[in-house]
């Protein structure tokens, strides 16, 4: 099937590269009985793709049932998927089907899959593997064929190294991933979107679709969206009813659309807020100190600049040393030979004439590598020689997951 009819039928709007490959997807995959998992930030429309697979598959004429498992609560979801029998617990006045049974033959999708409870993942891993569940409260194991697809606006591979998520589950829901956009990923689709959602507005309440300038327009796209389509669609319903003029202006559209600032400069937030280190509060204040850091390197590179320019020429020393050479006149010999210990990093190569004096040929700065990646690694090689080879010590040393240790070693190429 053309992906421009997909689009037709289900109402996709869009024609950039990376919406077009993930219908494509969609498409192969509906006619197979794989669980698929779609990606995507929170509004892309995801429930979107899990319809199609549904409605062009061989179980279109059968049940579709959608769940958001963030939406209920963690001591009754397991009753909800799977059932429970009278009297399992609190409440439980009559025997009720969960999901797993009342859609046997159709399609479920889990929205929010990265929400479910670790004991709710275990049920949900044996549907996938054998077909089978069991109800709260029961010892009765009962069989269902049902296809799932399951959602997630987070990174699920990132819970399973936290211990959030079952590995297992992880695999086995992944059979086929597709990955959904983001509006700002597809930043020529936003005016279509928008002609769209304005003229439905104005369809269903018999008034004139507003239509965008071209700076209005620029404004627009180069907006980033952080609600994605569903953000799109309430400004465009905004503007439809509380806009007075129909040609949108810039101006106008600026009243709608919140404010957001390119300055990612770091910046000292007010308040008492205990800080960890992954808060963002505590990641700018790193920054400014990053940046102190570097400003005082500059000024002792400066300082050991000028000395080495005294101690060469005593004589032809600037004027504007002249005060600093004061102050070094009046300093104890002890004081002044213990300023070379300030140097220890930046090293001069001394080479002995044959008058017995030592002249000063060249003085060569070494820079401290701060790359991130660089001090990764030294910490990693340092760990595992402090625990002679021991990556589990090691792992827990540097408070990360031996899985991760060992996805590092690969990544820099550390022998033990």
């Amino acid at each position: 099937m053309e992906i421009q009819s997909i689009k037709n039928r289900f109402g996709i709007i869009g024609n950039s590269p990376a919406l077009n490959f993930a219908l494509q997807v969609a498409v192969q995959v509906a006619g197979t009985d794989l669980t698929v998992l779609i990606n995507g930030e929170s509004g892309v429309g995801k429930e979107a793709f899990s319809m199609i697979i549904h409605a062009l598959s061989a179980r279109k004429h059968n049940s579709f049932i959608a769940v958001n498992c963030g939406a209920i609560p963690e001591g009754t979801i397991d009753s909800e998927l799977f059932g429970h029998e009278k009297g399992s617990f609190t409440g439980a006045v009559d025997s009720r089907k969960g999901y797993f049974e009342t859609v046997n033959g159709g399609t479920i999708f889990l929205d929010e899959i990265g929400e479910l409870p670790l004991g709710t993942q275990a049920g949900l891993l044996r549907v996938l593997e054998a077909g089978e569940f069991i109800r709260v409260g029961s010892s009765k194991v009962q069989k269902t064929d049902v296809r799932v697809i399951a959602a997630t606006n987070k990174d699920l591979l990132e819970l399973t190294e936290k211990g959030k998520f079952r590995e297992d589950l992880y695999y086995r829901l992944s059979t086929v991933p597709i990955r959904v956009p983001s509006l700002r990923d597809r930043k020529e689709d936003i005016p279509l979107l928008f002609r769209k959602f304005a003229v439905d507005f104005a369809e269903r309440y018999k008034t004139a679709p507003v239509q965008l300038d071209e700076e209005a327009k620029n404004l627009l796209i180069n907006y980033p969206w952080p609600g994605n389509v569903r953000e799109l669609k309430n400004i465009a319903e905004q503007i439809s009813v509380l806009s007075e003029d129909k040609q949108i202006t810039a101006t106008t559209l600026r009243r709608f659309i919140p404010e957001t600032s390119g300055n990612r400069l770091p910046m000292v937030v007010p308040g008492n807020t205990v800080n960890t280190i992954n808060s963002p509060e505590f990641s700018n204040e790193r920054e400014i100190l990053y940046k102190l850091f570097f400003d005082m390197k500059k000024d002792v590179t400066e300082l050991k600049k000028m000395f080495l320019e005294i101690i060469q020429n005593p004589a032809m020393a600037s004027t504007q040393h002249a005060a600093f050479l004061n102050e070094l006149k009046e300093l104890k010999p002890a004081e002044i030979f213990q300023a070379p210990a300030i140097t220890t990093a930046q090293p001069m190569v001394i080479h002995n004439n044959n008058n017995g004096h030592d002249d000063i040929h060249h003085h060569e700065e070494v820079e401290e590598s701060l790359n991130i990646m660089d001090k990764e690694k030294e910490l990693i090689v340092k760990a595992l020689k402090k625990h002679k080879g021991k990556r589990k010590d090691a792992a827990s040393d540097l408070g990360i997951s031996e899985r991760t240790l060992y996805r590092k070693l690969k990544e820099y190429d550390i022998n033990e």
